[in-house]
């Protein structure tokens, strides 16, 4: 127990040391709202947008995923999304978030990568995916282009950890632990 608890705070420490974000460990993330296209919904296979802004994170346990729109983005952290996935968490208390940023796709392909949005909106309806056409996340919280950074919330909305770029098998492990006790803790 003692060295998964050095691994976990080992884990947990690393994206402090270097990062290319602006959140801070125990605040919420900085705001961002996102009007143009925004949350995409699903109703009766009928899909729709609405805005939606980062208030909306606290109530649940989050994994953040803001990707570019971009295939070589959304392979980086493939292996936390795969266990995510496997995990199974309960709905009521956790809820996936992948925000899209299609302002930095390849040009002509923002098409395309809104119909695999909706396509993972229709296989994951409890997920909550987000289209981010004017990069206006990538900018209010500093991210890089062309890249992926996860963000672990509590239930109260506050970053518990955050990393930009592909996580290590490691890293992916001490997420997906840290994930396990946020859900399981009481409030």
């Amino acid at each position: 127990m003692r060295g998964l608890n050095t691994l976990l705070i080992m884990v947990l420490m690393c994206p402090l040391l270097a990062h290319a974000h602006n959140f801070i460990i125990g605040a919420p993330v900085p705001a961002v709202a996102i009007a143009d296209r925004g949350e995409l919904l699903l109703h009766q296979d009928t899909f729709s947008y609405r805005p939606w802004d980062s208030s909306q994170l606290a109530g649940k346990v989050r994994v953040i995923q803001y990707i570019a729109g971009r295939t070589s983005a959304k392979k980086k952290n493939s292996l936390l999304i795969t266990a995510v996935k496997e995990a199974d968490f309960p709905t009521d208390r956790f809820q996936p978030t992948t925000i899209v940023n299609t302002d930095d796709v390849i040009p002509g392909t923002g098409f395309f990568v809104r119909g695999k949005i909706e396509k993972n909106k229709k296989h994951y309806p409890w997920a909550q995916f987000i289209i981010d056409s004017q990069g206006a996340g990538r900018i209010a919280w500093s991210l890089p282009e062309e890249s992926s950074t996860i963000i672990v919330l509590d239930r109260k909305g506050a970053v518990q950890w955050a990393k930009d770029g592909a996580l290590s098998p490691e890293e992916v492990t001490g997420v997906m632990t840290l994930l396990h006790t946020l859900i399981t803790k009481e409030n």
